[in-house]
């Protein structure tokens, strides 16, 4: 059987233990940094250079989608939605992730959205068997598990570890009480 699975992955933390238990279950991973949600751009930076430091610790490939970062086509995307803006968001990630995966000829593909405590779990996993094909399936795992370690270890390494998910919306609810208001 074929284990090749892609791996959507928004950030060095969070791929830490996704990568360890994908690889310690024999599966050969490739990462995809493909995020165009993240504000600002260097915030972008940062997340994407934590992601390609895992990497390298950790051994893997990842194919980085620089030129596809256009937050001004997620800003689009979500205009007029902003109460339900994870959901596109995902799906935009999601749908991007399975395209590259079947292209690839990537088995599998499943996302580091799934380790983080803070994500719409079932929204994500629902929205990835969808996207699912008989050539590329949604590889579901529940990483939530490895939360805990999977921080202490980006500590250990000093891996940038980001305090908000990425959007300005998101940006804007982890820091407004610094206004005062």
């Amino acid at each position: 059987m074929d284990k090749r699975v892609l791996l959507h992955i928004c950030c060095g933390p969070c791929a830490i233990t996704t990568v360890q238990t994908l690889q310690d279950e024999g599966y050969e991973v490739t990462g995809l940094f493909y995020n165009p949600n993240i504000h600002p751009l260097q915030e972008y930076l940062k997340r994407r250079d934590g992601c390609l430091e895992v990497a390298e610790r950790l051994g893997f490939k990842v194919i980085v989608k620089d030129d596809e970062y256009r937050p001004q086509d997620w800003v689009r995307d979500i205009a007029f939605r902003e109460n339900n803006r994870c959901f596109h968001c995902y799906s935009r990630r999601m749908e991007r992730t399975s395209q590259i995966a079947r292209r690839g000829a990537f088995s599998f593909f499943t996302t580091t959205l799934l380790y983080s405590k803070f994500q719409k779990h079932d929204e994500i996993a629902s929205l990835g068997r969808d996207l699912e094909t008989p050539k590329s399936r949604f590889l579901y795992r529940d990483f939530r598990e490895g939360w805990k370690s999977g921080i202490e270890q980006s500590r250990e390494w000093g891996i940038y570890r980001q305090q908000y998910c990425g959007c300005l919306f998101s940006e804007y609810e982890r820091y407004h009480k610094e206004l005062g208001a």
